[in-house]
C-alpha cells in the first residue's frame, strides 16, 4: 500500500509567538535558509510522499502564497542574474503537488485532519504536525514500511519519563517492543495521569493512517475540551485493526515554543552544508 499524500495541519494562531504571528505565520518562520513548513515538507518528500496537503486558515494567506507559483518573481530573479535564488523559488511544488485546504474554526486535530479528506481521497495518508521537526526522513520512511507490511495504521512515539506523560497521548502496548523499535498497540489514552498511564511511550507528531481512518474521523464526537480528538479515531482503529507504534530514533525538535524553535534553528543550522562552519565559529566566540 503506497502512501502518497501527507497532511500538515497549520491553521493555528501561533499565540506563543505573538506579536510576530500577527503578520507572519509561525510555519513560515525561518529555520536556517528554509521556512519551518518547508523543513516538514522536505521530510515528507524524502520518505516518498508526492502530495502535500496543508490545512491552513483564511487568516493566514501567506501560507498559500508560499506554496503557489511565483513566475514574475522567478523572472525578475533570473533577469538580475540570481539563478540560484530563482531555482529555490521555482522548485516549490514543481516536482510534487501542493494543495491548501481550510479550517477556519478550530475544532481540534481530528477536525483539522478531516478537512483534508477530499484532497487526499480514500487512500492511506501521513499526518505530520509542523510543531515537531525531525532531523531526517528515516522515521517516516520506516512508518510507511510498517503500514505496508502490516496493513494497519502506525504512530510515532517517544519514550519519556513516566512523570511527563500526562501532557501527551500515550499508547497501550499489546506486546513487547521489537528490535526494530516497533510496538504492537491495543489502545491509546489522551493525557492520562502519570500513575494511570499504560506506558511511558508518548505520541510525537507523526502518523501513517490507513484509508479507513477517514470513516473514524468523520464519526468523531466532541471529546476532551469539546474538540474532535484524532486520538479517539486512532483508538477506534486500534480496537479492530492491526495498529503499531514506531519508537522515534531520530533527532526531534519541538518548535511549538520560542526556546524550542531557537534550539531547532541552531541544531539544524549546524548540519547545513554552508551555514554550519560560520555558525559554529560564532557560537564558539560566545
Amino acid at each position: 500500500m503506497q502512501v502518497r499524500s501527507a497532511v500538515i495541519p497549520a491553521a493555528g494562531l501561533g499565540t506563543r509567538f505573538l506579536p510576530a504571528t500577527k503578520a507572519v505565520p509561525k510555519e513560515l518562520f525561518p529555520i536556517g535558509d528554509r521556512p519551518a513548513l518547508q523543513v516538514v515538507i522536505d521530510e515528507a518528500l524524502g520518505a516518498g510522499i508526492e502530495h502535500i496537503v496543508v490545512v491552513s486558515s483564511h487568516a493566514k494567506p501567506a501560507v498559500e502564497a508560499y506554496l503557489s507559483p511565483a513566475p514574475e518573481m522567478v523572472e525578475a530573479l533570473r533577469a538580475a542574474g540570481k539563478d540560484d535564488a530563482a531555482e529555490r523559488v521555482e522548485s516549490i511544488g514543481r516536482d510534487w503537488k501542493a494543495t491548501v485546504v481550510y479550517q477556519d474554526v478550530p475544532k481540534g486535530l481530528g477536525h483539522a485532519v478531516g478537512c483534508a479528506r477530499e484532497a487526499v481521497g480514500d487512500e492511506p495518508f501521513a499526518v505530520l504536525l509542523p510543531d515537531e521537526l525531525m532531523g531526517d526522513s528515516s522515521l517516516l520512511a520506516q512508518m510507511n514500511g510498517v503500514c505496508t507490511s502490516t496493513g494497519g495504521s502506525v504512530v510515532a512515539v517517544l519514550e519519556v519519563e513516566r512523570s511527563k506523560v500526562s501532557s501527551y497521548g500515550v499508547i497501550d502496548p499489546s506486546g513487547e517492543r521489537l528490535p526494530d523499535g516497533v510496538i504492537p498497540v491495543r489502545d491509546l489514552v489522551e493525557k492520562p495521569p502519570a500513575d494511570e498511564a499504560p506506558s511511558n511511550f508518548i505520541l510525537t507528531g507523526r502518523y501513517v493512517l490507513t484509508a479507513d481512518a477517514w470513516g473514524e474521523i468523520a464519526a468523531l464526537q466532541p471529546g476532551r475540551g469539546g474538540e474532535l480528538q484524532l486520538t479517539d479515531a486512532l483508538r477506534a482503529q486500534a480496537a479492530r485493526s492491526p495498529f503499531h507504534a514506531v519508537v522515534a530514533d531520530v533527532e526531534r525538535y519541538d518548535t511549538g515554543n520560542p526556546l524550542g524553535f531557537l534550539t531547532a534553528s541552531v541544531s539544524l543550522g549546524l548540519s547545513h552544508p554552508e551555514l554550519a562552519a560560520p555558525l559554529r565559529d560564532h557560537l564558539s566566540e560566545l
